[in-house]
């Protein structure tokens, strides 16, 4: 089903006359809900620290959780003590929970672990995200800067600063709401956020007014995932079986990766935070399966020696860091 839709999403189709309507319904109750919150009518929360906000306008992977990472150690380096709350989607936690880089990805989420072992900041998950920053400072009091995983629409949490990230190669589809497009808002709501971060190429693209803010995701040495101390170059793998696997947003900018590197493999793309199982590795003749950081937190309790990870850095341009400084400043 979900590959339907991606497919539906991509243009326009005869589905779409049962799906345009139901489009329109949707973002009649999302610019009602918004409006409301806008107004007052609905009661919205500030915590006790400023929050980043770090979400998207689409459904989909774009590219959020590296960007998370980042900000985290930028904002370290200007001084800050801070935490990070996230949905902790994909897991199926219950109740508000502190996410260590041992936690299980099955019950806190792929994306909460990654940032828990990558930032060494204080992570909680909770559906509620007012509920896990309220925990997260009554746990840390030293935090005093709250960094949102996602939570764009979320709008019951005041927020201080808003940044979407989108992907350039995926786009914004055909630019329709759900159910008829990838869009959980409409892209005027660009016009309101504070920075728009395009992850991969196009320089220079204006949306809506606002110049978006390019990011790359450098990729370094691999690392082996049953045993962390063993390094790789991507030369290693030169001339070797390889099959490399992606339940990411964006499957297809891993494996670009990958051929950029000058490796050949077989790829087997899955479904965003796929739930990998022992027995989707059974049978797998391979010298190397290569993955990313995301895919192997999920991996790692059956980890074998012929498990490989590539971690990837975001680097972005000067102008996003003036931005959340000036905007935090005038508080």
């Amino acid at each position: 089903m979900t590959d339907w839709f991606q497919k539906q999403w991509a243009g326009f189709t005869y589905w779409h006359i049962v799906l345009i309507p139901l489009s329109w319904l949707f973002g009649m109750v999302v610019g009602l809900r918004r409006y409301l919150y806008k107004r007052g009518c609905l009661k919205n929360t500030r915590l006790p620290v400023p929050v980043i906000v770090v979400g998207n306008i689409n459904i989909g992977g774009t590219g959020k959780t590296p960007l998370v990472i980042w900000l985290a150690e930028q904002m370290k380096l200007r001084g800050y003590r801070p935490g990070v709350i996230s949905r902790g989607y994909g897991g199926n936690a219950l109740q508000v929970s502190e996410v260590f880089p041992d936690s299980d990805a099955l019950v806190a989420g792929d994306e909460a672990v990654l940032i828990a072992a990558r930032t060494n900041c204080p992570v909680f998950v909770s559906t509620d995200r007012i509920s896990a920053g309220q925990h997260l400072l009554k746990a840390h009091p030293e935090c005093n800067i709250i960094i949102s995983d996602d939570g764009l629409q979320h709008y019951r949490m005041q927020r201080d600063v808003e940044i979407v990230v989108y992907d350039s190669a995926k786009g914004f589809g055909n630019g329709a709401l759900l159910p008829a497009g990838p869009l959980r808002e409409s892209q005027d709501r660009l016009k309101t956020v504070d920075a728009i971060v395009r992850n991969g190429a196009e320089h220079g693209k204006n949306l809506h007014g606002i110049t978006s803010i390019d990011m790359r995701l450098v990729a370094t040495d691999f690392y082996n995932l049953a045993d962390h101390q063993l390094k790789s170059a991507a030369q290693a793998f030169i001339g070797r079986k390889i099959i490399a696997v992606a339940g990411i947003g964006n499957p297809q900018r891993f494996f670009d990766q990958l051929s950029d590197m000058g490796l050949q493999f077989e790829n087997r793309a899955y479904a965003d935070h796929y739930i990998f199982q022992a027995q989707d590795f059974a049978g797998v003749n391979a010298d190397a399966i290569l993955m990313t950081e995301k895919d192997a937190v999920k991996c790692k309790p059956f980890a074998a020696a012929n498990f490989w990870v590539l971690p990837v850095n975001a680097q972005v341009d000067n102008g996003l860091m003036p931005i959340v400084l000036n905007k935090l400043n005038r508080k």
